[in-house]
Parts: structure tokens; C-alpha cells; sequence
């Protein structure tokens, strides 16, 4: 029992990265670990990442760093990093984050989740985290962890459909962040199905504009920066408030579908197996990061009437570099307006919102030229 009571007040900290802190909090509630959710990426986060950090390194591992950071100096007794064996650098940024800290003074325990080990790594993941054996309670807290992922990626599609059409400005989102309070809360399956029906209807009484002229865009990237509202300066809130209804194409639904629950769970065609189809007359193989992805996606967006796509990477990455080397070939078979977007910490508001203005003006424009085609044609058939 003192074990079980020792258990109980571990503190266990991961790295923000959109609402994913809501599923992991779940999970580890149910097996008696308390989860420590850092204050959210800040300014100050920022800055203890960017000096405690390689000045060439990328965005997310300095938000990272600095969410430890904040998280250990809270009482965190131990930090939680994913890791990856692949291609990407996010294989190292394990160790860099585990020996910055040590070299700073700070003792919390570090482990470490491997991507791409499914459901088994996982498994073991959480096994070693809160020590608890039976594999029943384990799978689960997991399965209830994986539910709320897809609850709250069903409120973030709500979320982006009223906040491009609200009266209010701001409206959407507060009935967002109420909602998801009720989702984070829930301690059970039937009270999860309860808390998202009753934040799904929050929602719904957002007074909304039916007639607006509502244009549809992709976000894509690297997951991170597609995800962080912080490091993408809070992308998708600039654009709904210019009409613009967005959707991410990488979530954590989707990467969940592909690298964790095995394939006889899923049904239909996953985003990775999408990618490799339909990245194939460009990239052949996995060049790290999600550049495959990133590629099939303005495809995807084309082939399915978007009006635009914005690509947002972290400057410094490699792989979506290489991912942005193939647009302008892409360009010849996609008619669709892209938006490259490369973020560090010294990216300016301003700028970065005129670049999204002029964006949306092109898209505007395109659009009711293809309207006055469209109109033109169907004149010159009636004649």
C-alpha cells in the first residue's frame, strides 16, 4: 500500500502539443499517476528553450525543452518524451533535451515513448511509468486515452466551421475551450460520450453568418507546427477571422491510426498509406518527418476542390525543406494556390499576417473567377 500511495503522487509531465495533454492526463489519472500539465507554451517557455538550446536547432525542440523546463521547476517529478528511430532529428532530441537538463541542474526522471513501436511500445511505455502490471487496466486507460484524441479532434472540426462564420468574434472559441474543460474532465467512457455531446451543443448555439463567403483550407507540415497554436502564432484563429474555414491534415487521430492501433482496428485507407499513393509521380520514399505527407496533401486538397493549402514547417527542418523543393513541379499538375510558412522564434506578427491577407485576397480572387467561368459557360450552353 505505501507503494501504491508513492505511486500515486508521481508527477508526470509531457511537452504541450495542442490538446494532446488531455489524452495523456486521462490515461495516467486511470493508472493512479497524477499528470503535471505545464503552464501553456509561453513567451517565457520560449526563452528558456532558445538559450538552454542550440541556436541552429528547430522550433519545436526549443518549446519542447522549455515546457520541461517550466514543468520540473513546477514539481514535476518526472518528464515524458516521444522519440522516433527514423529519418528525422527527433530521434536525437531525446538525448540533447535528457543531457541539457542534467547539465542544468535538474534531476527529474526522463523517459521516453519510441514511435513506431505501436501499441506493444506503448504498453510498455506506461508499464514502466506508473508501474502498474495488469495488462487489462493498461489497455484500458489506453483506449480511453485514444478515445478522447478522436472527441477532441471532432471539436476541433467544429471549432474551425463556426469560428469562419461567427457573428462575435471569439464566440466559437470560448464555447471551445468550455467544452474541452468537459472532455478533459471526464473520468469514464459514458461520461466522455456525455461531455462531448454537451460541448458539441455549446458549439452549436454559436450565432453564426449562414451566408458568408467561407473559403476551405488545408494546413499541413510538420505535426508540431500544424498542431501548437503557439509555434504556428495561432494560425487557424487569424484565418477564421478572415472567413477562412481550415482543416488540419496531420492530427493526432490520424498519426494514432497509423503508427499505433493496429491496422484491424482501422478502417478505410490511413493518411500514411494515402500519402504513399499519392505521392508517388513525386517522392517515392520516406525522406523523414511528415514530407511525405506534406506532398500527398496538396494532391488531396486539389483533388478535392480546396481553395488553398498552407504548408508550415519549423526553419532548420530538413525533410520539409525537401518536402517544398517539389511544389513549383507540383505546381504544373495542382491547381491549387500553396503557401509555404517557415517559422523560428524570430518570426514576426506583422508580417506574418499581411502574408496570410495577401494570401486570402489571391484565393478570393481565384475563386470568383472560376465563379464567372463557371456562369460563362453555362450562358454559352443555354445559347
Amino acid at each position: 500500500m505505501a507503494e501504491k500511495n508513492k505511486k500515486e503522487k508521481i508527477k508526470v509531465a509531457f511537452p504541450h502539443m495542442g490538446n494532446i495533454y488531455i489524452a495523456w492526463g486521462s490515461a495516467l489519472r486511470r493508472l493512479g499517476v497524477e499528470p503535471y500539465i505545464p503552464p501553456y507554451t509561453s513567451k517565457r517557455t520560449l526563452s528558456l528553450g532558445t538559450k538552454n538550446s542550440p541556436e541552429s536547432i528547430c522550433l519545436p525542440y526549443k518549446l519542447i525543452l522549455g515546457n520541461f523546463i517550466e514543468a520540473i521547476e513546477g514539481g514535476a517529478d518526472y518528464v515524458a518524451m516521444i522519440s522516433s528511430p527514423g529519418i528525422c532529428r527527433l530521434g536525437e532530441y531525446g538525448a540533447g533535451i535528457q543531457n541539457t537538463l542534467e547539465d542544468m541542474g535538474y534531476h527529474a526522471n526522463y523517459i521516453e515513448l519510441q514511435l513506431y513501436d505501436g501499441i506493444k511500445g506503448m504498453f510498455r511505455f506506461l508499464t514502466e511509468l506508473t508501474g502498474v502490471k495488469n495488462p487489462i487496466t493498461i489497455i484500458r486507460a489506453i483506449i480511453f486515452a485514444f478515445r478522447k484524441v478522436f472527441a477532441a479532434d471532432r471539436m476541433e472540426n467544429l471549432l474551425a466551421y463556426y469560428r469562419a462564420r461567427e457573428v462575435k468574434v471569439g464566440s466559437a472559441e470560448r464555447a471551445f475551450k468550455n467544452g474541452m474543460k468537459l472532455i478533459y474532465e471526464a473520468n469514464h467512457t459514458k461520461d466522455l460520450k456525455k461531455a462531448e455531446k454537451k460541448a458539441a451543443a455549446e458549439m452549436k448555439k454559436v450565432e453564426i453568418d449562414p451566408n458568408r463567403d467561407v473559403l476551405y483550407v488545408d494546413l499541413t507540415g510538420e505535426i508540431y507546427m500544424v498542431q501548437d497554436p503557439f509555434s504556428n502564432q495561432n494560425i487557424e484563429r487569424e484565418l477564421g477571422r478572415m472567413g477562412v474555414e481550415t482543416r488540419r491534415t496531420l492530427t493526432i487521430s490520424s498519426f494514432l491510426k497509423d503508427a499505433i492501433i493496429p491496422k484491424m482496428f482501422v478502417k478505410g485507407e490511413t493518411h500514411l498509406e494515402r500519402a504513399v499513393r499519392l505521392a508517388k509521380p513525386y517522392l517515392r520514399r520516406d525522406i523523414g518527418g511528415d514530407s511525405l505527407e506534406c506532398v500527398s496533401d496538396i494532391i488531396f486538397a486539389n483533388e478535392n476542390g480546396k481553395d488553398g493549402i498552407i504548408h508550415i514547417s519549423p526553419f532548420t527542418c530538413m525533410p520539409e525543406i525537401m518536402s517544398q523543393n517539389f511544389f513549383p513541379a507540383m505546381r504544373e499538375n495542382c491547381d491549387i494556390p500553396i503557401l509555404p510558412l517557415i517559422m523560428d522564434e524570430q518570426t514576426g506578427k506583422a508580417g506574418y499576417i499581411t502574408r496570410l491577407e495577401a494570401f486570402v485576397d489571391l484565393m478570393r480572387r481565384r475563386k470568383r473567377r472560376k465563379e464567372q467561368q463557371a456562369k460563362q459557360v453555362e450562358v454559352e450552353a443555354v445559347k
